[in-house]
């Protein structure tokens, strides 16, 4: 039944079989893996003048679309891309995706949607939303978009969140309106709540027990509930952090930086730096300058923003680098905030 596919020795395959492969493409472009350089260039399509020529007849042939969207298709994701042996092809084909079957005009449908709406095929982005479109029947999108426009949502806001992430038509009513009453709870009105979904609608999954435990973290570190909810608005990604996470970082900045809860308060972003890699490395730059008395006001402590959420570069050029006059400081400063040795540190 596939050597169409591999040797073109038949003229046509069974619609039914068409029909279950519209389906499994999908499960195709999640699962296949890359396979090494070598492997691909040996089973490299013959014609490879357009560079496109198999995944065009493989849409064509073994999907039914028309050439036309399958060229458009193919100028944007290509089974050579992805690295997948023509040879695999049938096992690939041959599993189920667990999908249900809608016909050729309803993938068509969903693949023209999905990329129109500007997903990268590269992207696992573009794997999921084309999964749940095909799989959702036109009627219970409406309803789901619904449920969102009854909450203060615009049918634009509904799929710009759709964008940025797919999941958001997958959740049931019960599960949005569940969320929507969490985040009063929190102190949002709805409004804010509408905000807080539209920068970050991932916060639809994280469970009802995930937001109360980040709200008692924050309050058994000190925070007050207004500020709180003032943090969620800001930087709704907040609610997801481990508790761990949260308690470590807050305590070494207030603790040990001398940071007040309220500068927290106004860059809670600053909980999603890796202390490894960003916090540690720029607060020690930060004290081995104030135990030097050279910040400007003697050991005055800067802002946190400008010492954390400034770019590496900003951050070299107003804490060390300014100090270029002394190479020796430089150096040590330079070996602080990039954590490599003295000796290796070129100054130019």
């Amino acid at each position: 039944m596939f050597s169409l596919i591999l040797h073109g020795r038949r003229s046509s395959i069974i619609d039914s079989q068409k029909c279950r492969n519209l389906g499994i493409l999908v499960n195709l472009l999640q699962n296949s893996n890359p396979f090494s350089s070598a492997t691909a260039a040996t089973l490299r399509p013959r014609d490879d003048r357009k560079g496109n020529t198999f995944t065009v007849s493989y849409l064509v042939d073994s999907l039914g679309l028309a050439t036309k969207l399958a060229e458009s298709i193919s100028t944007k994701i290509s089974f050579e891309d992805k690295g997948v042996p023509q040879e695999l092809l049938p096992l690939l084909l041959s599993s189920s995706c667990g999908l249900p079957v809608f016909g050729k005009d309803k993938f068509e449908e969903s693949l023209k949607k999905v990329v129109e709406m500007g997903f990268d095929p590269k992207n696992s982005k573009f794997v999921k939303a084309l999964r749940i479109v095909y799989a959702l029947k036109k009627e219970t999108i409406e309803e789901k978009v619904n449920v969102y426009k009854r909450l203060g949502f615009s049918v634009e806001d509904v799929w710009e969140m759709f964008k940025k992430w797919p999941s958001t038509l997958s959740h049931s009513e019960k599960k949005i309106t569940q969320k929507f009453e969490t985040f009063k709870n929190c102190g949002l009105l709805e409004n804010e709540i509408c905000s807080v979904l539209k920068k970050f609608p991932q916060c639809i999954s994280a469970s009802e027990e995930k937001i109360e435990n980040c709200v008692e973290t924050f309050l058994g570190l000190g925070f007050s509930r207004d500020e709180i909810a003032v943090m969620i608005k800001r930087h709704p990604a907040c609610i997801k952090y481990s508790a761990e996470s949260v308690k470590k970082k807050t305590e070494f900045l207030v603790k040990e930086m001398y940071w007040s809860l309220e500068a927290l308060v106004l860059r809670p972003q600053v909980i999603s730096y890796s202390m490894e890699k960003r916090i540690v490395p720029r607060c020690n730059v930060v004290k081995a300058l104030m135990d030097k008395g050279l910040l400007g006001k003697g050991t005055e402590l800067p802002s946190m923003s400008s010492v954390l959420s400034s770019t590496d570069t900003s951050f070299s050029r107003m804490y060390v680098m300014k100090h270029e006059d002394k190479e020796e400081l430089v150096a040590e400063l330079m070996a602080i905030f990039t954590g490599k040795k003295r000796e290796q540190i070129k100054l130019c």
